[in-house]
């Protein structure tokens, strides 16, 4: 089992998740749906804090807490609303990690969250997106971790947005064991070609806004050109 294909597990559990997700289904069930599809398509346990799926709705998305102190709230997803996933699929000690943010918009989900109506979400997932963009323009396996965290974290103010990740990091290493991560953020030095695959993934809100966003990706780079896997 390679990282490719747990990735893809996990990718294809958040189109499951986007094609089910429905007014008034509770937090908890969405997460039951995420983790028992990956456990279906494969995967054989979770690698974070042994939680399949992180899920937040509506303003909660805001929210950024220690895997150990995460509770899925006791909340119902409503007919317009913002849901973010972030997915921790494992096989044979291999590693998947990957996160989006949902819409749900006059009772439905969207297929495509950009076309949403909310101009506030559409701006931060286009953000999500145009990050995604630059990490690949700008990263080289000679730049460090901590050279990497200015630069996005740069691009993150420049659009409008702050990083609201309760440690303040953008991403971190694809390990086997979760103490061995190494972190894109501030005194970091070690240089992004040292490790094999790293993860991207921004969690912003706007300064005076309300909604957060989630976007994740696992990196590696082919030569001098990071890809996402």
């Amino acid at each position: 089992m390679s990282h490719r294909k747990v990735q893809a597990i996990a990718r294809e559990t958040m189109n499951v998740a986007q094609q089910s997700i429905y007014p008034g289904q509770h937090l908890t069930a969405v997460r039951d749906l995420c983790e028992e599809t990956m456990l279906s398509l494969g995967a054989d346990s979770f690698w974070y804090w042994g939680i399949g799926a992180f899920v937040f709705c509506g303003k909660d998305t805001t929210l950024s807490v220690p895997g150990k102190n995460y509770e899925t709230a006791d909340r119902t997803i409503a007919s317009d609303d913002i849901i973010t996933i972030d997915l921790s699929p494992q096989k044979d000690g291999i590693w998947g990690d990957f996160a989006r943010t949902i819409i749900i918009e006059g009772g439905e989900p969207l297929q495509n969250s950009k076309s949403t109506q909310n101009a506030e979400w559409r701006e931060g997932i286009l953000a999500e997106e145009q990050l995604h963009t630059i990490i690949v323009s700008v990263a080289r396996p000679e730049m460090t971790f901590e050279e990497l965290h200015a630069r996005m974290n740069a691009y993150v103010v420049e659009l409008g947005f702050e990083n609201i990740d309760f440690l303040g990091n953008l991403g971190h290493s694809i390990e086997r064991n979760s103490a061995d991560r190494v972190y894109i953020e501030p005194g970091n030095t070690r240089r992004l070609g040292e490790t094999e695959l790293f993860t991207f993934e921004p969690h912003i809100k706007r300064p005076d806004g309300e909604y957060g966003y989630k976007h994740e990706n696992i990196y590696q780079f082919h030569g001098s050109t990071l890809a996402a896997i």
